[in-house]
């Protein structure tokens, strides 16, 4: 494994501390949240009695290799703890998702868990959101004029031009587990990412979007030094 890669599976070896036999537990997507994913399922081999939830089609295509039980989610009364990665963190726990392309189905699980717990190197620390593109996930239909509104919101906010760019794969655009398109929204810089979060939500056609805000109650961090962590928020009832 390169560096980062021993740092990721760090993180999310020192994640298990916040998982017990017997929770359900939401699997998130990405690198970062795959090394979880293996860990837990060995855990599963030793014996643990635990649930699954999984953010992404491939996350559950993982866990039911490595042995870990998916019920349907209308059999779950309750998420313990949601572990996932991110592609950016800053120090008041706010979070950039969606490189993988799964934002919406990771934001749904989160926000049903009573914890998130976020795992990442410690290259994903920054100072200010932005420089990683945040994914806007978006309706196809009407797309240029969603596009249009998306403009107008970010130069509001931001104050300057910014540059939005439709997502691809394999020279089509990127489809969603969910039927959707993405737009990465290239910012550089978000100093005011509350008011952006909530300019996005009011367009039509907008899904959602890759910011995470008052959702992560620890980020454990693999790096260099061994692994730290920041946050410890109680527990959402």
């Amino acid at each position: 494994m390169s560096d980062q890669d021993v740092w990721k599976r760090a993180a999310a070896e020192d994640a298990l501390k916040e998982v017990q036999d017997g929770m359900t537990i939401g699997l998130g997507t990405g690198s970062t949240a795959k090394h979880f994913v293996d860990l837990l399922g060995e855990r599963v081999a030793q014996g643990w009695k635990v649930k699954g939830v999984p953010t992404s089609e491939a996350t559950a295509k993982q866990a039911r290799e490595v042995g870990i039980p998916l019920p349907e989610l209308h059999e779950i009364d309750v998420i313990n703890v949601t572990v996932d990665g991110a592609d950016e963190f800053d120090s008041e726990l706010r979070l950039i998702k969606g490189g993988g392309g799964a934002l919406l189905r990771e934001k749904i699980i989160a926000g049903a868990s009573q914890r998130m717990v976020v795992i990442a190197d410690d290259s994903k620390e920054v100072e200010t959101l932005g420089k990683f593109p945040l994914p806007i996930e978006v309706v196809p239909f009407g797309l240029s004029l969603t596009v249009a509104a998306l403009s107008n919101a970010c130069r509001f906010v931001t104050g300057r031009e910014i540059d939005l760019v439709l997502r691809q794969k394999d020279s089509k655009a990127f489809m969603t587990d969910g039927g959707h398109y993405i737009i990465d929204a290239h910012c550089e810089a978000l100093e005011q990412p509350e008011a952006l979060a909530m300019a996005l939500a009011g367009i039509p056609g907008v899904v959602d979007h890759g910011l995470f805000l008052g959702m992560a109650s620890l980020v454990v961090i693999g790096g260099p030094k061994g692994v730290r962590r920041i946050g410890g928020i109680p527990s959402r009832p």
